[in-house]
């Protein structure tokens, strides 16, 4: 599969060209390549855009639920068949290991798909008997949804923001993350070919200036974002402007801790897939990692020693366990920080390095790393690094450590490990996150609702729950008697 599509966007079924766009240039991260060049969408093709979505979704809302579910299975299946190639895009697009890509992301788009083609027959209203006269509710289509990506998930999100729109109705313009430009379209493309009719799902690309337009465009209806805390900031104050629904799946600073009764083989496995999967580029991370104090030293060898082990090199060598970071910003983002870690006292246990791979030698790679000896008022322990920094704090009871993890302006998740299950849902209990785990860390099945707390956003992705931020009730009281009226 080439990296170059067709043309930048992809509009009522078609790729679409504005060479007046700015160029957005799409880096290989393991090379420093620039392996694509597309182009921003201009102010006619955001028009364009939303004029497809308008037509297309009349046209989807007025079929069947069944009728849609079946679309939506379809492209499930398409991206299943086509999962190497779509990993390898994504590979290319991100930097992922293609170890990983081929695992979870194309993978995971496809179960949003199928899940909520599954669910798109059942979404309906109710029957409320009163006496006599009834009322029936409608459960209706918002209208146009815009999506906002992020650059770490980028055919994941499409599909995770997209299926649920999908399954209730509505349309979709979906702009990518200017980083990740390239995976997108083809979920555009695989839809259409599923039978989705044009106009219902497009792509456009763009810098953060096409985000806003959408965002305030009089015919959108919805903003969905996956980004950080600033940015969900200015979408939702954009988007709030005109009274749109939104849902903000935004950062988080989360703790993973870890009781010395627990598993402790498991418990570090949970720390390494909660810092260093994907680089450290996923928003739900562990990245405060409680021990407690009589576990520490047992803990933190295996951890060392399991981190020193890890794999880092060609992407697109399946053996390869972690990549490089998405972009130089980013790395040079992280470097940063774990340069803080150090001013501030932080022990660094391992890593802490760029890399320079033969062959990669302009890639954006860095070594695992983690820091010990961490207290609450670090920066590396309270701002998002979002890298593989890893920060490890001690703690002596139960109490005092469920204070210390909700401390912090985050909530997104939250991880026990135990082998007492009973503490582990009581500790879970009291934690402010909205995505939690009990001895596992990550995990995240389209099943379940996936959304967090306080800052880390509004809404819920995911599950049953994610129909209820893509469609509006509407109430119709019926009456079977005569109007008793005082006049």
């Amino acid at each position: 599969m080439k990296a170059q599509p067709e043309a930048s966007h992809f509009i009522n079924g078609a790729f679409v060209e504005d060479t007046d766009g700015a160029v957005i240039e799409c880096v290989y991260p393991a090379t420093g390549e620039v392996i694509a060049k597309l182009h921003s969408a201009t102010p006619a093709i955001i028009e364009q855009a939303v004029s497809a979505a308008v037509d297309g979704q009349k046209i989807w809302a007025k079929m069947t639920g069944t009728e849609r579910g079946r679309i939506l299975r379809r492209a499930a299946d398409i991206i299943r068949d086509r999962n190497r190639p779509l990993s390898e895009l994504e590979t290319y697009d991100t930097g992922k290991p293609l170890q990983e890509t081929l695992a979870v992301d194309a993978t995971s788009g496809a179960d949003a798909l199928e899940y909520f083609g599954g669910l798109a027959a059942t979404i309906n209203g109710e029957y409320i008997d009163l006496g006599g006269d009834f009322v029936y509710t409608r459960r209706e289509p918002l209208g146009v949804c815009v999506g906002l990506g992020a650059w770490n998930y980028p055919t994941q999100i499409a599909c995770w923001k997209g299926a649920p729109a999908l399954a209730c109705g509505n349309s979709m313009i979906f702009k990518p993350s200017e980083t990740t430009p390239l995976c997108a379209l083809e979920i555009a493309e695989i839809l259409l070919e599923a039978g989705l009719p044009a106009g219902v799902y497009n792509v456009v690309q763009g810098y953060g200036d096409v985000g806003a337009a959408l965002s305030t465009h009089a015919q959108v209806d919805k903003v969905s974002l996956t980004g950080s805390v600033p940015t969900g900031q200015k979408v939702m104050a954009a988007a709030g402007a005109g009274i749109r629904h939104v849902t903000m799946e935004l950062g988080g600073k989360s703790p993973l801790i870890v009781f010395d009764d627990a598993n402790m083989d498991d418990a570090v496995g949970g720390a390494l897939l909660g810092n260093f999967y994907s680089s450290g580029q996923v928003c739900s991370n562990g990245t405060r990692v409680f021990v407690q104090r009589k576990c520490m030293d047992t803990f933190m060898e295996k951890l060392i020693g399991r981190t020193e082990t890890i794999s880092i090199g060609d992407p697109q060598d399946e053996a390869t366990q972690m990549g490089p970071l998405v972009s130089a910003a980013q790395r040079d983002k992280v470097m940063d920080y774990i340069e803080i870690g150090k001013a501030e006292g932080a022990r660094l246990a391992t890593g802490g390095n760029r890399l320079t791979l033969q062959g990669m030698e302009d890639g954006f790679f860095i070594e695992p790393t983690v820091f010990a000896d961490v207290s609450d008022d670090m920066r590396i322990a309270r701002e998002e690094i979002f890298g593989p920094v890893m920060s490890v704090l001690a703690f002596d009871e139960e109490d005092e450590v469920i204070a210390r993890a909700n401390d912090t302006e985050f909530g997104l998740s939250a991880g026990v490990f135990t082998s007492n299950l009973a503490r582990g849902h009581r500790v879970i209990a009291d934690i402010k996150a909205g995505s939690c785990w009990i001895n596992t860390y990550n995990l995240a099945p389209v099943e379940a609702p996936f959304g967090g707390y306080k800052r880390s956003g509004v809404g819920r992705e995911n599950s049953r729950a994610a129909i209820e931020y893509y469609s509006q009730i509407k109430s119709v009281y019926v009456a079977s008697g005569p109007v008793d009226s005082p006049y």
